[in-house]
């Protein structure tokens, strides 16, 4: 055979096991690459809605309070500190509360939203009038404050993302007063709904400096902080879990642990305390 043929055979006889090992590393890089670019993608994600949504929203609502004296849907002769304070006990009994004390009706003033309530909220938007009043974008508008950009001129409470399972879930953001002995604390707050489990536990921990759905800053709607001196509460949903809306946007829906890779995943709604 002449060295011609030597060098032709040679080059036909396939990778070595040192070559074959160095390919498989490479490929395991590579795929290793994507999975943590893939994470990484998302924790910006929710950084960037932390950042440009949650506390561009709570910006905009100390500004209104700072220029106007009173929150969101408060009555700016006679306010009473509350938002929707206009509202709360418009049609009081003889046995309310209408002022003074702790203002402790039952009789609760609604949250001011723009148009209907969040998913899974358990207090109704305000009902607005002919032209339209108690809207938040209007309120808002009204005081000159600029919100965030959300997701359309029009619709800025909404923000939309994709959940873990690349569908597309939309946030929305509402204001309401809650009365003392409300479970997750009293005050105004800033209800965020449409958050899946692992967006909310990464927006407290960036709040918060741990993801505690009891205490902070930012809790979980429904969830009571009646325990001092004691460990946190984990937030009560995780991502394995499909949201089912089976009436319309606002049922609050049913939540499964069978979920497949082309569901929602389930929501919660979070409670940002404000401190005015």
């Amino acid at each position: 055979m002449n060295a011609h043929m030597q060098k032709r055979a040679d080059r036909c006889q396939g990778f070595t096991l040192v070559e074959m090992a160095v390919v498989l590393v490479i490929i395991g890089l590579i795929l290793g690459a994507v999975s943590i670019g893939k994470d990484v993608q998302r924790n910006a994600e929710y950084a960037k809605i932390k950042q440009k949504f949650v506390d561009q929203w709570a910006v905009a609502y100390n500004s209104f309070v700072q220029r106007t004296g009173s929150p969101v849907g408060d009555n700016q002769q006679e306010p009473r500190l509350m938002v929707n304070g206009a509202n709360y006990n418009s049609n009081p009994g003889p046995t309310d509360v209408v002022s003074g004390g702790n203002m402790t009706s039952a009789d609760l003033p609604n949250a001011i939203c723009q148009g209907a309530k969040g998913p899974k909220m358990e207090r109704d938007a305000q009902t607005t009038d002919a032209g339209e009043v108690f809207a938040l974008r209007n309120i808002m508008l009204r005081a000159g404050v600029r919100m965030p950009p959300g997701r359309a001129e029009g619709r800025e409470d909404r923000y939309v993302y994709l959940d873990s399972n690349g569908n597309p879930q939309e946030l929305q953001v509402c204001f309401k007063w809650n009365r003392p002995a409300t479970p997750e604390g009293a005050g105004n707050v800033m209800v965020i709904s449409g958050l899946t489990p692992d967006l909310a536990r990464s927006i407290d921990q960036m709040i918060d400096g741990k993801p505690d759905a009891r205490e902070g800053m930012f809790r979980q709607q429904d969830v009571n902080n009646d325990s001092s001196n004691a460990a946190g509460v984990e937030w009560g949903a995780n991502n394995a879990k499909a949201y089912t809306d089976t009436n319309n946007a606002n049922s609050g829906g049913t939540d499964t642990n069978e979920r497949q890779d082309e569901d929602q995943i389930e929501t919660v709604v979070a409670i940002y305390k404000m401190n005015q």
